[in-house]
């Protein structure tokens, strides 16, 4: 029996195993981040997303066109932007998105929506990164939902940036210490927070330590005591700021160490995704010129 004759016969085998066992041949199983698992009988062609890093990941494994969806905040790439917005992430109108007909909707797993898709009969899954690590692993999920088969590229090249981007600082920038607020609340990006991460990639001292969490809320009184060098923040949340109670007497402020960010850029920054990379640049950056003009005669 020639070879072809037997991968004809292996062929048939392997359809008829399928209709026994009552699954598809090609059906895709994928285990998402509230440990539930998900089949699906081929990569969706038709996907949802309700979470801005999710629906750059999307686009960055080349699968933009597959996107018939988004959340109000994803913007990123500009060609998201012209398609049909159901709402916020955590609590998108079930409706808009049913009426997109979706194979799949990617949310995070601290949306609220979940369980009323699921019961009606539309797939979830739920993936959140929250660290460089889960960037990487959420990567992987997703580029085996869209049968991408190396995902990870796109997660070498975002490694590889953040590392060329500590490594344009100067040494005599690296024991910076930096308050990076997302909030003005005020909330911080901590230690333990993909940014925290980022600013110690870059060798640069974060003020706020891991064991308050990713993003407390912190005392106004907390930061004045610590004093950093360099402030970073968006400039929506800078207004105000020298009049918080003590604030004006912080060496940062009084010299002008202050990072800001255009919205756009605080877009990026504050999303655990593809643009990490051109995140760490911007943040090396500003250490390097705000230090370097601190210290100029």
């Amino acid at each position: 029996m020639n070879s072809g004759a037997i991968r004809a016969i292996f062929g048939t085998l392997v359809w008829l195993a399928g209709l026994v066992l009552g699954t598809p041949v090609h059906a895709l199983e994928l285990t998402d981040d509230r440990g539930t698992t998900i089949t699906l009988a081929q990569s969706p062609q038709r996907i949802v997303s309700l979470l801005p890093s999710l629906t750059e990941m999307v686009c960055a494994l080349g699968q933009c066109q597959r996107l018939v969806g988004v959340d109000r905040y994803s913007n990123f790439p500009a060609s998201v932007r012209a398609l049909p917005q159901v709402g916020g992430g955590l609590d998108p109108s079930i409706e808009a998105v049913v009426a997109l007909k979706p194979d799949v909707v990617l949310m995070a797993i601290s949306a609220r929506a979940s369980e009323r898709l699921e019961a009606l009969g539309i797939k979830v899954v739920a993936l959140e990164p929250k660290t460089h690590d889960d960037v990487r692993r959420v990567l992987e999920k997703v580029g085996a939902l869209l049968g991408v088969i190396d995902a990870q590229r796109v997660w070498r090249v975002i490694d590889a940036g953040v590392f060329a981007a500590a490594q344009s600082l100067p040494p005599t920038v690296r024991t910076t210490r930096v308050y990076f607020e997302v909030n003005s609340g005020p909330y911080a990006a901590g230690d333990a927070s993909f940014i925290g991460e980022t600013l110690t990639r870059l060798g640069v001292k974060n003020i706020v330590p891991a064991s308050l969490g990713p993003f407390p809320k912190l005392n106004p009184e907390f930061v004045v005591r610590a004093n950093p060098d360099i402030i970073m923040v968006g400039d929506y949340n800078y207004v105000g700021m020298e009049q918080r109670p003590g604030w004006s007497s912080m060496s940062a402020l009084r010299e002008k160490r202050v990072c800001l960010f255009s919205p756009e850029q605080a877009d990026m920054l504050v999303r655990p995704g593809p643009r990490m990379a051109e995140g760490a640049r911007i943040m090396a950056r500003c250490v390097t010129d705000k230090m370097a003009a601190s210290r100029a005669p």
